[in-house]
């Protein structure tokens, strides 16, 4: 799953447990230190998900990320 995060603006953001199309990637946390991607934003709603995120974004922590494709990054949530 290696990627640049600027590649990432492109993808669209699917949650595999409802088949939910989550909106297109609007950011990628990285840590500083390592270089690696911490998470990535994609926009929200007023739901749940979004208690971790400011402003109706729905932060999606790595480690959740299942897949990423050429157009498409799947996540768990």
């Amino acid at each position: 799953m290696q990627d640049r995060g600027l590649d990432f603006k492109h993808k669209e953001v699917v949650n595999i447990n409802d088949g939910k199309r989550l909106g297109y990637v609007q950011d990628v946390c990285a840590d500083l230190e390592t270089g690696k991607i911490t998470s990535i934003i994609v926009p929200g709603s007023n739901k749940v998900l979004n208690i971790f995120a400011q402003s109706n974004e729905i932060v999606i922590p790595w480690q959740n990320i299942k897949c990423i494709g050429d157009d498409l990054i799947l996540v768990e949530i």
